[in-house]
């Protein structure tokens, strides 16, 4: 009887810890199984983990994220309607209409293709270190080190910068918001700004300190808040938007205008910390579309606005005051989740 409680002890071992040291006392276990604590057994892997010990790979990171909540996160990192208002600035002097709504729809063929690739190896080995660890696991033997080296560290600056820039620009927006609800009389100074600024950042460093299930649960109402900003964008919009305001499709999907005269990775952070992670791995250019429509034809009004925020502006023109500041609250809210998500997948 001994000698067969000491080989299922072998054998839980190598189940719970894959290969690994075994955390279960031996005695407890040889003094008979009915005094084994029955919280410290897990008799096989699930899934997910099973698919890291092929790989060699011993999970650190506890699963809190479902499917859904994964999504969520890419959905909220991506920030559809907010990060269009923040790079407004840049598309509209630069090309106009033609660049908002053509240049979306080109790139995005070519981003498919690289989503696509990191959706495969992303099912296929959901570590959390994944970029770093696809280069390391894929490249040559002779210089893997060095490229996995360069890659872990080029995204660890890229979520460094990506939270204070997604902050910055939703600094601006905050103002923005105070100018619409002062009927566009209030001026914000860079003081004021950087200000607004720094306790963003502060912020953030607070929020992602939660509990990863904490910040699981809270994608879910990130999906909502995404999804209804896009449909009011697409939907609503055009339909109260003024006539005066209201483009031709020449001049919505064709006009070019210089007015300078010049010339989506976050799910794989999140594969350790998600249930069914195998499995999880158009609107941007619908929203781009509905606001070339809508924006009239006056582009250096738009972009020399006293409200400082050229999507803002276009929603005060179709929506009016109080419209405008509403949704614009909820694109401020929106952008507050992006470098959330971006610190946690850090």
């Amino acid at each position: 009887m001994r000698a067969q409680l000491n080989d299922q002890f072998h054998v839980l071992c190598y189940v719970y810890q894959l290969g690994s040291s075994c955390n279960f006392d031996r005695d407890i276990w040889l003094r008979g199984p009915l005094q084994v604590p029955t919280s410290r057994l897990r008799l096989q892997p699930n899934a997910d983990e099973a698919i890291l010990a092929k790989l060699g790979y011993k999970q650190e990171f506890r699963r809190a994220f479902t499917p859904l909540e994964v999504f969520g996160v890419a959905f909220s990192y991506i920030g559809l309607l907010p990060s269009i208002a923040s790079v407004l600035f840049y598309a509209a002097p630069n090309g106009g209409p033609l660049a908002m709504v053509w240049g979306w729809a080109i790139a995005s063929v070519f981003i498919m293709c690289i989503g696509l690739a990191m959706a495969e190896l992303a099912s296929a080995a959901p570590t959390s270190g994944g970029l770093y660890y696809w280069t390391y696991s894929l490249a040559s033997p002779r210089c893997r080190n060095f490229l996995a080296w360069i890659v872990g560290y080029s995204n660890t600056i890229q979520s460094i910068t990506a939270v204070a820039s997604v902050d910055w620009a939703c600094a601006i927006q905050i103002t923005a918001a105070v100018s619409i609800a002062s009927d566009q009389a209030y001026a914000t100074t860079n003081e004021q700004l950087y200000g607004i600024y720094a306790a963003l950042v502060l912020s953030h460093a607070v929020l992602v300190s939660f509990g990863t299930r904490i910040l699981a649960r809270l994608q879910r109402l990130y999906i909502l808040l995404n999804v209804c900003l896009c449909l009011v964008v697409i939907i609503v919009l055009p339909i109260v938007t003024p006539s005066e305001y209201r483009n031709s499709a020449n001049f919505a999907l064709g006009e070019f205008t210089n007015s300078h005269q010049e010339a989506t990775d976050s799910s794989v952070h999140m594969s350790e910390e998600a249930y069914e992670c195998r499995h999880c791995d158009t609107m941007g250019n619908r929203i781009n579309i509905s606001l070339t429509f809508c924006m009239g034809t006056d582009l250096n009004g738009i972009l020399s606005s006293p409200i400082g925020q050229p999507m803002a502006q276009i929603l005060y023109n179709s929506l009016g005051q109080r419209g405008a500041l509403a949704v614009w609250c909820l694109v401020i809210l929106a952008q507050y989740v992006l470098p959330a998500c971006s610190a946690s997948i850090a």
